[in-house]
């Protein structure tokens, strides 16, 4: 089950008590206060896995909570420090707080790590307490509490390059011609109910025994789209946002006899919900591709999108995916122009986990000067 929304809640852990204590040994008169102190809770971490491509985890649990942190003990023993909790996200999770719908981070690189709830600090014990005109302090901390929070989580996929177009465009077809994936294929509209990954070596290596991989990326099948997707018709507004990850979009076009429609109304509809729904999508590079050419026996309406597009001046390819006809050259095509298209740079984003880690990291410190000023104090 393919699962790109979740909400959950997450709970970092208390920190411990103080504890109040004082030295009873036999022969060590006056021993004074030895009250250890609490540890501190479990903080709550959001990381980037690669190995998952779903937040199916997190449809039915939804609720985190870290360790707490366990109470200080006489001898001047400190409690243990709760465990932290991380939760794997898949890479290409955008992390939203809830309450205020504020983007926190875009996790879009492996092991990227974000700090979403910091554990509470454990409190002192009566041995931080004790002056010389108060030797026999019966004060301590309480721990504070774990940060909570509600977090929603979005996926977008991380591919290459998208498929786009109608039901029934072939891109199902396509995608399994190419690639390992092996999605459902049937002729009826809305056959894929789901983004479909796939893998496609472009230049034939098998990267066994010392001969070269050759060039690889990663191609995303995306459900088919209809007239008002980008308003909710459909399934379009559930999967358009994972076309804003692609690099190129590769626009499939059914140009057989069977099909319905004229093949360039079929692209300027596809164009347009695509530049409702983001404008910066019709800035994306663009190979138009008409299917089932072992179909298509009048070739009136294929010669037409192909000039439709030398007009536009978009690369134009013919294929039949279930005969192969024009798959590799088609394949090559897609990697040739990858290769000119750079791949975006992911320092923005790693800017904005750093800040909130260091928002956290400068609560601690605050906490400390506190706690040294109240130290100052007594």
């Amino acid at each position: 089950m393919f699962v790109d929304e979740a909400k959950i809640s997450v709970k970092a852990g208390d920190g411990g008590n103080g504890c109040v204590a004082f030295r009873r040994e036999k022969y060590v008169p006056r021993g004074g206060p030895s009250g250890g102190d609490g540890g501190r809770g479990g903080s709550i971490y959001l990381e980037a896995n690669p190995n998952d491509n779903t937040l199916l985890r997190y449809r039915y649990n939804r609720e985190f909570m870290a360790d707490r942190g366990r109470h200080g003990e006489g001898s001047n023993c400190s409690g243990v420090s709760g465990d932290d909790t991380i939760l794997k996200v898949p890479v290409g999770t955008l992390v939203f707080d809830a309450t205020g719908n504020v983007l926190l981070a875009d996790l879009k690189q492996p092991g990227q790590r974000l700090l979403v709830a910091q554990g509470g600090r454990g409190g002192r014990g009566n041995q931080h307490f004790a002056k010389p005109w108060h030797q026999a302090p019966r004060e301590k901390e309480e721990g504070e509490a774990g940060e909570e929070r509600n977090l929603r989580l979005e996926l977008k996929l991380l591919a290459d390059v998208g498929l786009v177009g109608f039901p029934n465009a072939g891109k199902s077809t396509l995608i399994s011609v190419i690639s390992a994936a092996r999605p459902k294929i049937a002729n009826y509209p809305f056959t894929t109910l789901e983004p479909n990954l796939g893998v496609v070596n472009a230049d034939g290596g098998t990267g066994g025994h010392g001969t070269e991989l050759g060039r690889t990326f990663v191609v995303a099948d995306l459900p088919g789209l209809i007239e008002g997707a980008s308003h909710g018709a459909g399934l379009g507004i559930r999967f358009l946002r994972h076309v804003e990850r692609t690099r190129l979009l590769v626009h499939l076009i059914d140009t057989s006899d069977m099909a319905e429609m004229d093949p360039v109304k079929a692209f300027e509809i596809i164009e347009g919900e695509l530049g409702a729904f983001s404008e910066k999508l019709l800035d994306k590079p663009m190979i138009v591709v008409a299917t089932k050419l072992d179909a298509t026996t009048d070739r009136e309406k294929l010669e037409e999108l192909k000039k439709f597009c030398k007009k536009r001046g978009l690369e134009f390819h013919a294929i039949s995916a279930a005969a192969g006809e024009g798959v590799k050259e088609l394949v090559r095509g897609i990697a040739d122009a990858l290769d000119k298209i750079p791949k975006e740079t992911v320092e923005d984003e790693d800017s904005e986990v750093n800040e909130v880690e260091e928002v956290n990291d400068v609560k601690d410190s605050e906490g400390a000067a506190v706690a040294d000023e109240l130290e100052n104090e007594d």
